[in-house]
């Protein structure tokens, strides 16, 4: 029991030295202005003021679930011939994938980010207010997660389409081949650098859901909200780069700066399999899912798609000088033009 007291005393001795004369870990950067973008937060955050919207409007059965402009898969011969009901059960299952790759992205990327922010675990040396903005961030991604998954429950009982087991987004598993790189590089950095470009990504869905007034009122203003939201996470991520970038050692840059195209394309490339799974799902054989998804997400198309969604985030990290490294600028420019 002593012993065990001893090895306690000893590290805790060393964590006190670390933050007083040292890093907490290999991250280590200079100080910024920090302007706090979350004064507001209890008045405007959605978990503060989140309404119940009604469901007369799902009733209409001419009512879309989702823009089908988002979804290529509904404008592929195969499916058309299928009639309207079909691309309509597409368009519900879309939905769902969207709030399901939500709950997913906040709940295994964001906040876990977020949480290593409040605690320090991450090593920035951030100021205690960046800290505490960092605790909003998890209050509100857990939130969202939450709504989405209330609000796919609402879906099947007003579409009285069931939601089918959803399975796991593809985002993950590219970002964990991902993390395997970075890791022998910087042990802290995968998770921070991954919550960096989601969270300043310009998300398509969350600009353009919110005004389309052929979708339920409930959809359009839990994503209107989610997107306010977003918006403060977007310019707290944004300061929070600096931080990073400053963070990293000269070596550190050159090793983790051209794999951030990748995780860019990560987060934006199509989820491939969650189409698949909805294909299946209304009886679409196996030759006719490949076709349709080869001759509806050319590789072209994808490309150019996820340049456009990558311009914002790329210009953030020309921002932080991550550009002067000539090979995390061949992987941008490979990214984004297109």
């Amino acid at each position: 029991m002593t012993s065990g007291f001893q090895e306690i005393a000893a590290q805790s001795a060393d964590w006190i030295a670390q933050v007083h004369g040292g890093p907490v870990n290999q991250l280590v950067g200079r100080e910024f202005a920090y302007p706090s973008i979350f004064g507001n937060w209890d008045r405007s955050a959605s978990v503060r003021s989140r309404r119940v919207e009604p469901l007369d409007d799902l009733t209409r059965e001419n009512l879309l679930f989702f823009p089908p402009e988002l979804v290529p898969v509904c404008d592929h011969p195969l499916v058309v011939a299928r009639g309207d009901e079909t691309r309509r059960r597409l368009l519900v299952r879309a939905l769902h994938h969207y709030l399901n790759f939500t709950s997913e992205l906040e709940s295994r990327t964001v906040i876990p980010a977020a949480t290593d922010l409040v605690h320090t675990y991450s090593g920035l040396p951030l100021p205690d207010q960046a800290r505490a903005d960092a605790c909003k961030i998890v209050t509100d991604e857990a939130w969202h997660a939450q709504f989405s998954r209330d609000l796919q429950t609402r879906i099947v009982e007003c579409s009285g389409e069931p939601m089918l087991p959803m399975t796991s987004p593809m985002f993950i598993d590219r970002l964990d081949v991902i993390a395997e790189k970075i890791q022998p590089h910087i042990a802290a950095a995968s998770r921070i650098l991954f919550a960096i470009v989601s969270e300043t990504l310009v998300s398509a869905l969350l600009a353009q859901i919110p005004h389309d007034q052929r979708l339920p009122s409930m959809v359009r203003h839990s994503v209107a909200e989610h997107a306010r939201d977003e918006g403060r996470h977007h310019a707290y991520f944004r300061i929070i780069l600096r931080y990073f970038w400053s963070a990293l050692t000269a070596a550190e840059r050159r090793a983790v700066g051209p794999l951030i195209p990748s995780i860019i394309q990560a987060f934006l490339e199509p989820d491939y399999r969650a189409s698949a799974t909805s294909m299946a799902s209304l009886g679409f054989s196996v030759d006719e899912i490949e076709a349709i998804l080869s001759e509806s997400f050319t590789p072209n198309r994808v490309l150019s798609d996820v340049a456009v969604a990558a311009r914002t985030t790329t210009r953030y990290f020309a921002e932080v000088g991550a550009m002067k490294d000539p090979a995390t600028k061949d992987a941008f420019d490979l990214l984004v033009e297109r």
